[in-house]
C-alpha cells in the first residue's frame, strides 16, 4: 500500500502521486538551474530539488500540476526531504484532481456553515450584526474554502473557517467567563479578523499571496471592506461603535512588527489577540505532534521560534 507523503521515514523509497503547490527555478553556485518544489498530498508536504532542470521541465512542473513522483525520502538540517530520481504529469486514467491531494478541515463544511449561522445569531448588537452579516453574504464561499494561511497554521482546505469559528467558540466562552468583556463585540471581531485572507490568498489549491496580500495584507483589506459595508449601509464611520469594531480587527497581531497597525487598547482587542495566538499554536503544535513518533521531538516550529515539541510516550 502506497503511503502518504508524510508517512515516508529516512531512506523510504518514495512512489506516490503528489500535487505540486510550489515551483521555484533557482540556480545553483555553477550557474544550473534547478527546481526548488513542494509536493503535497491530504497527509502534507513534502520538499525536493529537481536537479538540472531543463526548460521543459521549468515549463511542466509548475504549482498546480499533478505529478508521479519517485525519489528517496531524506533529510537537510533536519527537515524531511525527497531526493527525486524520477518525475512526470500524470497521464490520461491516473489521478488528476487537485482536491483529491489537499488536506482538509476535520470538520464538515456544511457543519462549519451551519456554525457560522449560529454564531450570527449570537451578535445582538443591530450595527455590528448587520455589518458582519454583509460581509459574509459577500464572501461566504471563500470563507469556507479558503486556508487561514500559505503556511504554518491552518494551512489546508476550509482551514480560515475552521480557525475563525474555533476563535469563536472561545471568544463565547471566555466571554461568560469574564462579563466585563462585550461579547458582541469579542464575537463579531473574532469572525471577521482573517477575513481579508479570502483577498490575501489565492484560494484552496496551491496557495499563494496575491499582490494585493503581499503589498497591503489581510488586516488592512478587511478593515477597508468594512469600510465599504459600513458605506453601503449608511452607518456612521465616526461613531463609537464602528471605531471599535475596526479597532478589535486592526489590532489583533498584537504588535506593530506583526502587522497591526496599531497594538490593542481595548479588553475586547487584547482577549482576541490572545485567542488567536492561542489557536494558531495549538494548531502549529497539533499538526507537527501527528507526524512525530512517540518519545520523540517534532520538526523545529517557524512559527513558534523554532522550536521542537516532545511527544510523550504515553501519546502513542
Amino acid at each position: 500500500m502506497t503511503s502518504l507523503l508524510t508517512q515516508y521515514q529516512d531512506n523510504d523509497v518514495v512512489d506516490n502521486f503528489a500535487l505540486i503547490t510550489s515551483a521555484e527555478v533557482r540556480l545553483t553556485k555553477t550557474g544550473k538551474n534547478y527546481i526548488s518544489l513542494t509536493f503535497s498530498d491530504r497527509s502534507g508536504d513534502l520538499p525536493g530539488n529537481l536537479w538540472d532542470a531543463s526548460q521543459e521541465q521549468i515549463n511542466e512542473f509548475i504549482q498546480g500540476k499533478i505529478v508521479k513522483l519517485q525519489g528517496v525520502r531524506g533529510a537537510f538540517k533536519s527537515q524531511p526531504q525527497v531526493q527525486i530520481t524520477s518525475l512526470r504529469l500524470t497521464q490520461a486514467g491516473e489521478p488528476n484532481n487537485p482536491a483529491d491531494f489537499m488536506a482538509h478541515a476535520p470538520v464538515k463544511t456544511a457543519d462549519l456553515d451551519a456554525q457560522l449561522n449560529d454564531y450570527l445569531l449570537m451578535i445582538s448588537q443591530p450595527t455590528w450584526n448587520r455589518l458582519v452579516r454583509r460581509l459574509f453574504k459577500q464572501y461566504h464561499d471563500q470563507f469556507l474554502q479558503f486556508p487561514a494561511a500559505k503556511k504554518n497554521h491552518h494551512a489546508f482546505n476550509g482551514g480560515l473557517a475552521f480557525h475563525s469559528l474555533s476563535i469563536a467558540q472561545l471568544a463565547k466562552s471566555v466571554s461568560q467567563q469574564y462579563p466585563q468583556l462585550n461579547a458582541d463585540l469579542l464575537l463579531a471581531g473574532a469572525l471577521l479578523h482573517d477575513l481579508g485572507k479570502v483577498i490575501e490568498l489565492s484560494g484552496p489549491i496551491a496557495t499563494e499571496y496575491t499582490l494585493a496580500g503581499d503589498l497591503i495584507g489581510h488586516i488592512t483589506l478587511i478593515d477597508e471592506q468594512i469600510v465599504l459595508a459600513a458605506n453601503e449601509l449608511h452607518f456612521d464611520l465616526n461613531s463609537e461603535e464602528m471605531i471599535l469594531l475596526r479597532h478589535v480587527v486592526l489590532a489583533h497581531h498584537g504588535l506593530l512588527e506583526y502587522g497591526s497597525p496599531v497594538r490593542p487598547m481595548v479588553m475586547e482587542a487584547q482577549v482576541l489577540n490572545q485567542l488567536d495566538n492561542l489557536d494558531a499554536s495549538m494548531q502549529m503544535m497539533t499538526g507537527a505532534i501527528e507526524k512525530t513518533a512517540p518519545g520523540s521531538f517534532s520538526t523545529r516550529i517557524f512559527g513558534l521560534d523554532n522550536r521542537r515539541f516532545y511527544k510523550t510516550e504515553s501519546e502513542s
